[in-house]
Parts: C-alpha cells; structure tokens; sequence
C-alpha cells in the first residue's frame, strides 16, 4: 500500500505550459480527465478532456465530433481536431449541446468548413502522444498546421495559447455557428479595436442541439475576446447571406471585398456582420515557436457581461499564472476529502471521480449578478449563485446528497435556481431536466423535490421555502400518482411513489400535518401495480386498469413499463419504504435470496446486462438495500466489488455515461464507504471503504474522519466500529453526526461478521 504524499501548492511555477518545474505531487495531479472519454460502446462515459474550473461557467476541450449522440463532442479515438469550443456537456446521453465558439489555430490556405477529413475541412490531426490534460489544463500537437495549443480556464472565461511555426499564412479561425449536436442559428461579430472583437451566438431549438432540438434549448452565447498580437488582416466567411447583410453602423460597407471558399462567401475588411452560418478569421506572419494567444469571457446575458468576466476573471495575458490559479482552485475543491492507502489507479479513479462530480451544476451568471431568467429577462441576485444542468434523474440518488456533505451551497443554489425559474418562465413547477432555463421534460419522477427535500431534511434551507413547497406541490398535482391514477409504468408509479414520499416528509418539516397525510398515502401506490397472481412483481397496468400482457422474458424484459431498465432492475426503488417492499415480495428472507441471485447474475464486466446494470442510475441504490433486510456484510461485499470492477483508469473507465456527476459520486460516496438509500432521510448506510482513512474537510470548518484498519483486498468486511471513541453496531451513520465532525473507526476482516450493524 502507498500513502497518498499531501500537496503542497507550488510556490514558483505552474507546471501546466512551457515553464514546467519539478514540484511535489498535489491533490489536481491526480485527476485524470481522459477517464471515460469516449463516446463509443457501452463504455462510454462521454467526458470530455479539456480544462474547467469547479462548478465555473466556462470547459474549454478540444471538440474531435459535432452531432449525433456525442454529447460532449469529444471522443478519444477519433483522429482529428476540429478545434476547442468554450462551453461542452459531461457526461450526458442523447444529442448533446453547448460546444460554443469553436476557435482553431491554422496555417496555409483559409477553409472555412469542418469537414469530415482534414484535407476538407479546417480540422486537424493530431499527435496524441502529445495529448496532455489535467485539472484545469490541456494541450495538444496540431500535426497538420504544426501548431501547439494550450487552453487554461477561469470560472467564466479562458485563454488559449498558440505556438507556431514560422508562416507567411499563420492564422486563428472562429466558427462562430459550430454546436455540439447542431448549430446557432444566428450569429453576430463586431470587431472592436484592433485586438478585440464580440458579438453572441443565438441558439435555438430549431438549430438541433439537446435532443436534437426535442430538449427545446433556448440561449445565446455572448463573447468578447482579445488577441496578443493586432488584427491587421481580418474577415468573415458566410455560408447563405447577401452582399447587403455586409454592414457597419446599418451602412453596406464600401471598402469589404469578396471571395468564395468552398461554396462560401470571404469578405474581408468589416468591422460589423451578421447572419446564419458564419465566422471570423485573423491572418498574421509568424516566426519559428512565436507564441500568440487568445483570451475569452462568455456570458449568457450581454456582451457587456461577457467583457466584465474577462477583464474580471483574466485582465492580463500569463496563461501560466491564470492555470496555476485554476490548479489551485481544484486543489481546494477536490482537497475537501483526503485519501489515503489504497493503490495508486485507486487515489486516480477517486480524485477523477470527484473532479467530475464538479463540473455541473455549472454557474450561469455574470461576476456581477445578473442572469437570464425563465421569462428570458435580465435578472440579478446577490442571494446565491444562478447555476444551471441539473440532471434530476440522474443526480438526486449520489451526486447531490455528496454535495450536501461538500457543497450545501451549490446544492442551495441549484434549488434556488430551479424555485426562480419555475417562478420566472411562468409555467409554476420544478423541471426534472434544466439546461439554461429550457424545459427539456427529459426522463420522468420529480427530482427536484427529492433534492429540495433531502436539503431541507439536512438543514440547508437558504431558498424560499413557501415557494418551493408551492411548486413542489404544482410539480406532484401535474406529474404524481394522484395525476396518473392507479395505472402506469412500472418506473413512473415507483419513482412518484417515492418523490410523494419526500412531499410527506417535506411536509412534517414544515408542520403541515394534513398534506404530510395525504402524500404518504400516495407514497404507498407503489402497491398498485405489484401482480402477486402471475408475474410475482411489478407489472405495467394498461388504461383500462388492467396488467399489461407478459413479455416474453418476464422481469428481464427491458422497457416493459420501465425507463432504461427492466422491470427486475426497476422494481427494486421502493427506498422509503422498503420493509413494505420485501413484504410484497414474501419477506426479508424471500428478498434477499432475490437480491443474492440479481448479483450473482451479474457479468463480471458491469457492461450493460439485464441484472444489477451499473450503467444506468435506477439500479444505484441497490447494494446498500442488503443494509435495510438484515445482512449488512452483502452491501460492503457487493459495493466494494462494484468499485473494484466497474470503475477503472483510462478512456474506458467508466461502464455507462457519467451523467453530469451522478456515476462518479456514487463511487465517491461507496469508495469512502457510505451512501444513501433515500434521500429525503438523513441517514447514510456504512460499508466497506477503499482506503485506510477518508478524511472529510467540512465547509463548516469541521472535520470528519474514517479511519480503517486491517484493510486489504480480501478484509472487505467489517468487524467492529466506534463512533468518536464509542462501540457502534449501526450499519449507517446520521448526516449530523458527520457534519458535527468526529471519527468513526472501522475494524476490517476476511469474513462477515454477521452480528455487526444489526442492532
């Protein structure tokens, strides 16, 4: 076993771009964001590699893919670079989004479309040996053009650095219309002085985008970049606009002239221009390794928001100095828990998984405030942070309860975010899938109340109360069990049968006794669709109220009445009430067996399958059941198992999309040996840890410690604990006794120890 060496913040210089110095290892070295980054096969994590800050509005990454089901817009494999956008996805399925302000560095003749090879298209090869990424750092080796680039980030902007080779024809290129998954649909340039240019990029449905346009996205992209070396000879190009869209101040511009390159438009010497499908170039000479860099701060509100971002975030021009400062953000984001023990790819899948779990809910307003709302009105708030991409479905089983123990600010500020806009858009309910204020309606349940709840349960209630009840309530009326009666999907009863649940208990928080009544009376319609006659589980009912008809593989079928999942993998999220579950399903006894045979089932391997499917989230709270039925040795065997064999370093690491944070959170939160089975409750089930001691910083100032011994491969089992110098048999620990700081220590074995955790 090796010991993590403690990081120690580098006092000379940042080890991200050419002044590279030898200095002892720090907590960001040991991210590696090419894990899971990939968009192809089952292993597909669709990461992205490029650089970001914790939670910051700006992901600076390479872009090798725009369109399909690529989300992120990266994949490893590919063999080109189409150029390094300002904004990407993590992690998601379907069509992604963002991927704005595609910029590429260039040499040689202007070609003013992607292309699909780079002899068509102004996409490169690229070297990947010399493929370098790392917390808030990437760079590559353009082969075709013979170009280094460099990207650092600020939370809402960042700077890229160009090394060329000598060139009579050097040149940076904007593709201001690029989206991953489609296209802007109008785009504006104003260039400024002869080093500034802005403008915005509008994005709408109708240009493809999330879902392909089905997510209904709707936002503009502000930006207001600066170049170190003079624009002398610009242009724009054109796909379909006339030569009268050619304007200055409204005036068509006397001096521009014309060319056309690959079945577009070139015009050169404009200081303004508008329209669909353009962008914008800057041509210089070069000298052997000249650096030249380019510096951007977006906005989703106005290009005077985006110029404040930058002169705020990146007022000078050292790359270094500004990815030394996102290091050491990172530093202190991921340093919140320290590891150590384990083995070395462990520390890497841990710290990696944790760098991910900060990417999203992203900030979504200016440095001063101000954000566009659900009504597409300028708003400001001083009460807390607008943020934006929130995965409900995904996230509210691990990623947002970890940050309840991490970040109970971003998590207070995703519910104020999400009260706001179902304020602000006017349509009076909590979306289950936000990107930038757009009702996309993805996937099914109520998330939202779920983590509005779990916050509020936990003590972190900084959001309006009153209104977030009231749009909980309008969420439940139009979307809950008592909307669909008792006929429905399989997924759809049980996972608003468990959102009812945290209603009720939402509800006795706030002293509401008659609603706290009602809403566990609708958490128990989970029993309306279980078939104990034929099926002995849960079973779709049709609109006449009766049972769906049988599929030819029974609960293995996948979608029968289910989302993503089958019926066997669904059936088991009934996690407010889970004594009521095992009782439908003959007993503890009876249950248990069920679950000894959905593991034993499982492939080794965790793609994709028919039984515990670590790939998609309906399955996540399932090993931690075996805590609930009475044989608390089954969760720590099986979750370490699942960290050990699911989880990996390199492209493939991850078995199934990360899904904005939530499949690397669960491993965050088993690898550290606790996770939650309901949230709404405040109780975490204890397992078997990874490592010999997690130590958790608690933002209160606190401290929380997991100190393990007898740890190995084979001693996965606890023996005995103490909580803060006592005896403790419980196989779960309170959220308040570890936000109250304090110790728990784990006695590990090779065996179960079938009286432990019982009591």
């Amino acid at each position: 076993m090796k010991t993590m060496i403690p990081f120690i913040l580098c006092l000379l210089a940042c080890a991200c771009g050419s002044r590279q110095t030898v200095q002892q290892e720090r907590i960001s070295d040991l991210v590696d964001p090419f894990i899971g980054a990939t968009t192809m096969g089952y292993e597909a994590g669709k990461t992205f590699p490029g650089a970001a800050s914790p939670f910051g509005m700006v992901q600076l990454s390479p872009n090798t893919i725009t369109g399909g089901d690529n989300g992120s817009g990266y994949s490893y494999e590919h063999l080109t670079i189409e150029g390094f956008a300002m904004t990407q996805m993590s992690g998601i399925g379907w069509y992604g989004d963002l991927g704005n302000f595609l910029t590429m560095p260039a040499t040689g003749d202007l070609k003013v479309v992607a292309g699909k090879q780079p002899e068509e298209g102004y996409r490169s090869r690229y070297d990947k040996a010399s493929e370098t990424a790392k917390a808030g750092y990437y760079s590559v080796h353009l082969t075709d053009y013979d170009i280094r680039t460099e990207a650092t980030v600020a939370p809402r902007a960042g700077i890229l650095r160009f090394t060329y080779p000598k060139s009579e024809t050097a040149r940076i290129q904007i593709d201001l219309a690029r989206r991953v998954g489609g296209t802007s649909t109008w785009q504006t340039l104003n260039i400024l002085d002869d080093r500034t240019i802005s403008g915005r990029m509008e994005c709408t449905p109708e240009g493809g985008g999330w879902g392909n346009g089905a997510g209904k996205a709707l936002y503009t992209v502000y930006y207001y970049t600066q170049f170190s070396k003079p624009l002398k000879n610009t242009g724009v190009w054109s796909a379909n606009i006339p030569d009268a869209q050619v304007r200055r101040s409204g005036e068509v511009v006397s001096d521009a002239y014309q060319q056309i390159v690959a079945g577009s438009q070139i015009i050169r010497n404009v200081k303004k221009y508008e329209g669909k499908h353009i962008g914008f170039f800057t041509e210089f000479k070069t000298s052997a390794n000249e650096q030249v860099l380019m510096k951007t701060g977006i906005s989703f509100v106005s290009e005077e928001g985006a110029r404040k971002n930058l002169e705020s975030e990146i007022p000078n021009w050292d790359f270094d100095k500004v990815c030394e400062q996102t290091r050491t953000l990172w530093d202190r984001a991921l340093g919140q828990i320290t590891v150590s023990g384990g083995t070395d790819a462990q520390r890497k899948i841990f710290y990696t998984a944790l760098y991910h779990t900060m990417i999203d809910p992203r900030l979504v307003a200016d440095v001063d405030g101000k954000y566009t709302g659900g009504d597409r009105q300028v708003h400001t708030t001083g009460s807390f942070h607008k943020r934006t991409i929130f995965s409900g479905w995904d996230v509210f089983r691990s990623q947002m309860p970890l940050l309840t123990i991490i970040s109970p600010e971003v998590v207070n500020d995703m519910i104020n975010s999400l009260v706001t806009l179902a304020e602000e858009s006017g349509e009076g309910y909590l979306e289950r899938w936000e990107l930038l204020n757009a009702y996309s309606g993805c996937m099914l349940g109520n998330p939202a109340i779920s983590v509005i709840t779990d916050a509020y349960a936990k003590g972190i209630r900084g959001f309006n109360t009153e209104n977030a009840w009231k749009y909980a309530v309008a969420t439940t009326e139009r979307f809950g069990n008592e909307k669909l009666g008792h006929s429905g999907s399989i997924s759809g009863t049980l996972e608003h049968a468990y959102t009812e649940w945290c209603m009720a208990e939402f509800a006795r928080l706030l002293g509401k006794m008659s609603e706290q009544e009602k809403y566990f009376k609708l958490s128990q319609s989970y029993r309306n669709i279980w078939d104990d006659r034929e099926m002995h589980w849960f079973r779709p009912r049709q609109n006449d109220g009766s049972f769906a008809p049988l599929p030819a593989k029974g609960r293995l079928q996948h979608d029968y009445g289910c989302a993503e999942s089958n019926p066997y993998q669904q059936g088991w999220f009934v996690p407010h009430d889970v004594d009521g579950m095992a009782e439908l399903m003959g007993g503890r006894e009876a249950a248990v067996a069920d679950l000894d045979s959905m593991f034993l089932n499982t492939p080794e391997s965790f793609l994709w399958n028919d039984f515990y499917n670590h790939s998609n989230e309906p399955v996540h709270h399932i090993p931690f059941l075996y805590n609930r039925l009475g044989e608390p040795w089954k969760t720590q065997r099986w979750s370490r198992f699942i960290c050990d064999h699911a989880y990996r370093t390199g492209i493939n690491g991850l078995i199934g999309n990360e899904d904005v944070g939530q499949m690397s959170a669960w491993y965050v939160l088993a690898a550290s040996g606790i996770h939650p089975v309901c949230p709404g409750e405040t109780r975490f089930e204890l397992t078997s840890p990874l490592f010999d001691s997690i130590v958790w910083n608690l933002p209160n100032g606190k401290t929380f410690i997991v100190e393990v011994s007898g740890n190995s491969q084979e001693n996965v089992y606890i023996q005995s604990a103490k909580l803060n110098g006592h005896d403790y048999n419980r196989c779960y620990i309170d959220y308040a006794d570890i936000m109250n700081g304090g110790s728990i220590e784990l006695v590990m074995g090779k065996h179960p120890n079938v009286k432990w955790g019982n009591d």
